[in-house]
């Protein structure tokens, strides 16, 4: 009594080798989808800490300003002036004449994409 068959039969030849091919192939594009993730994941880690140093720069912009008083807001005036913390950055302030100050923070990511912070404060009041 024969229990399993001497060889498979010719159909069946080859569907193992088949099947791995095809895990391989699916475990591939999980791994490449996986390090596509992870590299949009350190863009934006980047993008955020750029957005943060810019609004710290921008603030420390507006504070200095409100230290110095309202008698001098024209001395504060700057345009394009280099900032090291930012790739290509550039710190631009503005004043209005109704004593808005406007502080303009601007810098291009190595890929080309150019990005701005604006931030604005009324300096009224001061001595």
């Amino acid at each position: 009594m024969k229990r399993y068959p001497t060889s498979l039969p010719s159909a069946q030849k080859g569907v193992v080798l088949l099947e791995s091919l095809i895990a391989v192939l699916i475990f591939s594009l999980g791994l490449l989808a996986l390090t596509g993730l992870q590299a949009a994941m350190i863009k934006n880690t980047d993008d955020a800490k750029y957005r943060a140093e810019a609004s710290f720069i921008a603030q420390d912009k507006l504070a200095e300003v409100w230290l110095t008083g309202t008698n001098n807001l024209a001395g504060h005036i700057a345009t394009n002036t280099a900032i090291p913390q930012l790739p290509s950055g550039k710190l631009s302030v503005a004043v209005s004449a109704g004593r808005d100050v406007t502080v303009t923070v601007r810098w291009t990511l190595p890929g080309g994409t150019e990005h701005t912070y604006l931030a604005t404060a009324r300096v009224e009041g001061l001595t």
